[in-house]
């Protein structure tokens, strides 16, 4: 591992995380790392979802091209 200075305490914080994961310190932190970047990117997911449900005009070619939605209380009904 990269020598890095951290607090005391702090290393003991994430040795202790580490023992009970069952895991070295570095294997910890490289788990660590992952799930972080892994919740950076559902984040700019969601965000992106956000934005193109947001905006009319894209709900519009979406549903032009896949078929929208029927109206609530028009839904079709097999015979």
């Amino acid at each position: 591992m990269a020598d890095i200075e951290i607090r005391e305490t702090t290393k003991d914080v994430l040795q202790s995380l580490a023992d009970e994961a069952g895991l070295s310190l570095d294997d910890y932190l490289a788990r660590v790392a992952a799930e972080k970047k892994r919740e950076r990117v559902l984040e700019a997911g969601a965000e992106a979802f956000r934005r193109v449900i947001n905006d009319p005009a894209t709900v519009a070619a979406f549903d032009g091209e896949f078929g929208g939605h029927a109206p609530a209380g028009q839904a079709s009904r097999a015979a």
